[in-house]
């Protein structure tokens, strides 16, 4: 399957939502991306979660406004962010959103990589239970400057056909014409996120954070 053809089993919407370009240090110390430069797309966070809904696209534009905040037209250098959840690592969607977070930082818990001689550790760079208001904050390790960012989903609601399939979808008493009509509306809720509210300020809010 070429990648042309696998991308098509996405929605189309998938490819117009914001990217991140990043450098990797990492990457161009062993060659596996010149200058140390990758792009990614809301597609690569599906594939890593391995489903599209409404955390996951406010994970991902949380992480590009937060990285943009702290950044600026500078690209962000992957592996020198740290990430702090708000919450504990089992708690609700907390392991979603710092799954997205860490595909685009690098930032990773006790568990990630260790480095090459003493640089380009991941490890230790993901926290959980952290003190803020937003949902989680991103800090530069060079320079200490900090931000926390928090997302509305109530900016972007369910319509209110969605209200009345979702007990039966999820309890399984929906015909297949209801379970597609079901998953449509699921995505064109994330496409409004990802399309409509990109930039909304309403939706995404993005604040300086004293990180600890």
């Amino acid at each position: 399957m070429n990648q042309s053809t696998f991308e098509q089993n996405f929605p189309s919407f998938f490819a117009e939502a914001p990217a991140v370009t990043v450098r990797d240090p990492l990457a161009q110390f062993l060659g596996a991306a010149r200058g140390g430069v990758m792009e990614y797309r809301y597609a690569d966070a599906v594939r890593l979660a391995g489903h599209s809904c409404p955390t996951v696209a406010g994970a991902w534009l949380m992480t590009i406004h937060g990285l943009r905040a702290l950044y600026g037209d500078v690209l962000p250098v992957r592996g020198e962010i740290e990430v702090f959840m708000a919450d504990a690592r089992d708690a609700g969607t907390t392991g979603v959103v710092a799954t997205v977070a860490q595909l685009v930082t690098g930032a990773a818990p006790e568990t990630g990589f260790h480095g090459i001689g003493g640089r380009f550790g991941r490890n230790d760079l993901l926290h959980f239970d952290q003190p803020m208001q937003g949902e989680f904050g991103l800090r530069r390790k060079d320079t200490g400057a900090a931000v926390q960012v928090a997302l509305d989903a109530s900016v972007v609601p369910w319509p209110n056909e969605m209200r009345l399939l979702l007990p039966k979808a999820v309890s399984g008493q929906a015909s297949p014409d209801e379970l597609q009509r079901f998953g449509e509306l699921w995505q064109d809720r994330v496409r409004q996120m990802l399309i409509e509210h990109a930039s909304d300020t309403n939706l995404v809010r993005v604040g300086a954070w004293a990180a600890n």
